[in-house]
């Protein structure tokens, strides 16, 4: 019997993962949970709903005044949603 050269485990699940294509999945999940970290708690307040289709983030706020905010920071969110994920998972934001 031949020893195969170890790999750590986390290296095996991310290769089974991008193999079966859920890592765009898992990584879009990952930005709807750290949303109130990169935007903070008065944001966070504001968020309705989240969620993201298709690179897209949508973002429903109860703050029209906060919308228009957000809309002149949005390549900064994305920017930084994307940095905390480590990989490019959002292109765009809409904000409803």
């Amino acid at each position: 019997m031949r020893k195969r050269k170890a790999q750590p485990l986390q290296d095996i699940l991310k290769e089974l993962l991008s193999e079966q294509h859920l890592d765009l999945h898992l990584n879009e999940m990952e930005v709807v949970r750290i949303w109130p970290e990169v935007v903070g708690p008065a944001v966070n307040n504001y968020t309705t709903n989240l969620y993201v289709r298709n690179r897209t983030l949508y973002v429903q706020l109860s703050s029209s005044v906060l919308r228009g905010e957000l809309l002149m920071y949005r390549q900064q969110l994305i920017q930084k949603l994307n940095a905390k994920i480590g990989d490019a998972v959002i292109s765009q934001i809409i904000f409803q």
